[in-house]
């Protein structure tokens, strides 16, 4: 098999499984219990949060633990827009963000009288700074701008974006997921920052929402007192750790693994570039993340091509893993104005730490094949 989906998830590394084993044996205790095997179940969870603090360079109370990214980006817009309504009831995002964000500014604007403002992108994908200072009212109260997209890689100008809103008064979150572990993040640049465990080699169903200390937010959920009455349940202690494992890894691995990584993703588009004739690289004179390629294969099917490469062992996507099953063209590349028939048939090649030069050349050639054979 050739994995070329790590933007939908990465293997668990080795070290985080071994880091998260105590706590799905030994350590069971329910951590809100207040008896010995309770606060031993505690501990592990405050050690996590503080090593994770220390990891985004932020205290250990502005760290929230939930079960995702689409859960922490669903608590920040719904919790952060919900506690500012004395403010006003404006808000802004930006038409190629995850669906875990479109669909929350959908919700409040269908259900709870808000009004958003969708920007568009460059045919790069890159959002331009300049609209979004317009589109800024005094009843402004949050931006949501992803850091880099899931499905191009393309990087948004998020240090732009972070003056522009502290100049304005207004609080800036941004989906973060795909950018951690991959390019440095400074944490100050955001009030509310979104991550998730099984984008950085950590286990899925764990995430987090960095919120800058002092930035009032509403809970989405009820039940419990749990994460300073913000995310109520029963925390999730085997994940936790081990995605405080995984964060102090990849960061650790990132000034490693980045340049190698970069230099296989650029030979892997080369390479298709050569060998299929036609097909173009979308976001290409983008800022993009070093893992990351999106593809259009013109004429073609992206969900054919995705189950014929499937049979030669290539693992990639069309789109976000959380779309799975939909047959609609990509909304990030039709915002970035590539007609439907076109985005309908790009497909996401993205690449983890453990590929190797080998597995690219193997599947440069079975890309090669694939689309020779669903051309004729």
């Amino acid at each position: 098999m050739i994995y070329l989906d790590a933007n939908a998830t990465t293997a668990l590394d080795p070290a985080v499984l071994e880091a998260m084993l105590p706590s799905l044996g030994k350590h069971y205790g329910n951590p809100s219990s207040s008896h010995y095997a309770g606060r031993q179940t505690r501990a592990l969870i405050d050690t996590a949060r503080d090593d994770l603090a220390a990891a985004l360079g932020c205290k250990s109370h502005e760290i929230i633990f939930t079960a995702g990214g689409t859960e922490s980006d669903n608590l920040a817009i719904l919790g952060i827009a919900r506690a500012h309504t004395s403010k006003g009831r404006h808000l802004i995002t930006c038409r190629t963000e995850h669906h875990a964000v479109l669909h929350a500014f959908d919700y409040l604007e269908k259900h709870e009288a808000f009004s958003v403002t969708r920007l568009p992108v460059s045919p790069d994908g890159v959002l331009d700074t300049a609209l979004l200072k317009q589109a800024i009212t005094p009843e402004t109260t949050l931006v949501s701008i992803m850091s880099a997209n899931n499905e191009t890689g393309v990087r948004q100008p998020v240090s732009e974006i972070s003056a522009i809103c502290r100049e304005a008064g207004v609080l800036f979150h941004s989906d973060a997921v795909q950018s951690f572990g991959k390019e440095p993040l400074d944490t100050r640049l955001f009030d509310a920052m979104t991550l998730a465990a099984h984008k950085f080699y950590g286990p899925k169903g764990a995430g987090l929402l960095y919120l800058r200390a002092g930035t009032t937010i509403e809970a989405v959920q009820l039940g419990g007192t749990q994460e300073g009455q913000r995310r109520p349940g029963t925390e999730n202690p085997a994940a936790i750790v081990g995605m405080a494992v995984a964060a102090r890894l990849a960061l650790e691995r990132m000034p490693a693994d980045s340049p190698g990584i970069a230099r296989l993703r650029d030979r892997l588009e080369s390479g298709l570039l050569e060998r299929c004739a036609g097909v173009s690289i979308n976001g290409a004179r983008a800022a993009r993340l070093s893992n990351t390629v999106n593809v259009t294969f013109p004429s073609s099917d992206a969900e054919s091509l995705l189950m014929a490469l499937d049979l030669e062992g290539v693992c990639a996507s069309s789109g976000s893993a959380c779309m799975v099953g939909s047959m609609q063209p990509s909304h990030v590349l039709e915002a970035m104005g590539l007609p439907s028939a076109r985005a309908a048939s790009s497909l996401r090649f993205s690449l983890e730490r453990a590929i190797t030069p080998e597995a690219v050349e193997a599947a440069i050639g079975k890309v090669g094949r694939v689309w020779d054979r669903l051309r004729a």
